[in-house]
């Protein structure tokens, strides 16, 4: 299965109505578009306003009905769901920024452990929802001491983001065994890929960097392993889940990670992006994170071998349509821009 040949199983999505939270987020815009090309009735969930976001950017905004309103709100939540009669449930919402979890803990269990058991408690109440993807995280295992995670890793965040999603992974997992609620549970590493506009992330804070002929900052001391996740990946692998969910109802309460199996340092993946941009720059590494696991990595053996799952993407591809993104994006402060694999004169700040 690659890229090309991926697709959905159409009669499946044909005007299935699907609630979307976290859909102004990075993964959510590309799921939402993804979705719509499916010609699934999306509902999606909307707190802030976020004109650079994907949604809003490719006016996605104006093919789907919005709800505006919290995600901690449960009332909102079991009218949008009910009302809507929602059959398939995408929960992406979270406080995902390491750094504004350490300093503001309140806001981040509020919004990542309440919302979920709020937002499960609202699919409880409502007998239409046939299934439920709730995107956890690799951080929700916390620091082990065998790598890479398998799905049996016990979850042990202990800094409050890894404490976050641990603990709404724990309570999907209790919806679904106590109350044999549909969910299956997603675990994945880094997610990048076009619409980041959080410049303090490593991917897209690089290529702003190269764009603009400046050094790439790397805030930890670079050696920090994580899995690199396209976003387009995910999105695909979400509706996949939602599709085997539905097909096999004995996959309530599961996890599955999802993840590319390739592992690579801070400064790997700041050198690959140069190197994909041909830039001759160098990182400047300032060694300043805390509270950060130093080594996150996932097997994914378990969703290959039950469901023949596999990434759509490479990193090398990822990574070239990330770039591809980021330089249109910022092609106003761009005089001309080129990449290795495209002809054209080489990119230079304005």
């Amino acid at each position: 299965m690659n890229a090309d040949t991926a697709t959905w199983r159409r009669d499946f999505w044909r005007d299935r109505k699907v609630f979307v939270t976290g859909a102004s987020g990075l993964v959510g815009g590309w799921l939402i578009r993804r979705l719509l090309e499916a010609e699934a009735d999306v509902v999606c969930l909307v707190r802030d306003w976020v004109p650079q976001s994907e949604l809003i950017q490719s006016r996605l905004i104006d093919k789907v009905t919005v709800v505006r309103g919290e995600l901690n709100d449960q009332a909102l939540l079991e009218r949008a769901i009910g009302e809507h009669e929602i059959s398939t449930v995408m929960h992406l919402a979270a406080q995902t920024i390491v750094g504004i979890a350490n300093r503001n803990p309140i806001s981040t269990f509020e919004t990542n452990i309440g919302g979920t058991w709020k937002l499960l408690e609202a699919c409880r109440r409502s007998p239409k929802v046939g299934q439920i993807i709730v995107a956890s995280s690799d951080k929700a295992y916390g620091e082990a001491a065998t790598l890479p995670y398998s799905e049996e890793t016990p979850l042990a965040g202990r800094h409050p983001y890894d404490v976050s999603k641990s603990c709404s992974d724990l309570i999907a997992q209790t919806y679904a065994v106590t109350y044999k609620l549909p969910v299956v549970i997603t675990r994945c590493g880094n997610f990048y890929g076009g619409g980041d506009l959080n410049w303090n992330r490593i991917i897209p804070g690089t290529i702003r960097s190269i764009v603009r002929d400046q050094r790439p900052v790397i805030r930890s001391d670079g050696s920090f392993v994580r899995d690199y996740f396209y976003v387009e990946d995910g999105a695909a692998a979400y509706m996949f889940l939602a599709e085997q969910l539905a097909r096999r109802p004995e996959l309530a309460g599961e996890a599955y990670n999802l993840s590319t199996e390739i592992q690579m340092s801070v400064v790997e993946i700041v050198n690959r992006v140069l190197q994909v941009m041909g830039s001759s720059l160098t990182p400047e590494i300032l060694g300043q994170a805390s509270h950060e696991i130093p080594h996150q990595y996932l097997s994914a053996r378990k969703a290959r071998e039950q469901l023949g799952w596999e990434p759509l993407f490479t990193l090398e591809e990822g990574l070239r349509r990330t770039i591809e993104w980021y330089l249109n994006y910022l092609q106003p402060t761009v005089a001309t821009t080129s990449l290795p694999w495209s002809a054209g004169p080489v990119a230079k700040s304005a």
